[in-house]
């Protein structure tokens, strides 16, 4: 697996793993799952601080993979050529 591939695989993992905390923090703040993430000592404010880490980090591996991407492009074609 290379390292752009790499780079996608965790910004894909941690965008959903946002999604995921935005919509537990969301059931919570509508008091649906309140007991139940209560009882594992978790706040609608750690879910949102949570998905938020989790969308900083997936950004970041999508630029930095994309960075990645464009400065090797150029040596390809200056190989290939």
């Amino acid at each position: 697996m290379g390292r752009v591939a790499r780079l996608q695989l965790i910004g894909r993992v941690t965008y959903y793993a946002g999604w995921i905390a935005l919509l537990c923090g969301a059931l919570v703040h509508l008091n649906i799952a309140r007991s139940e993430f209560a009882a594992i000592q978790l706040s609608q404010r750690n879910l949102f601080e949570l998905g938020i880490v989790s969308f900083l980090i997936s950004i970041a591996s999508e630029l930095r993979g994309r960075e990645t991407v464009s400065k090797e492009i150029p040596s390809r074609l200056s190989k290939a050529a």
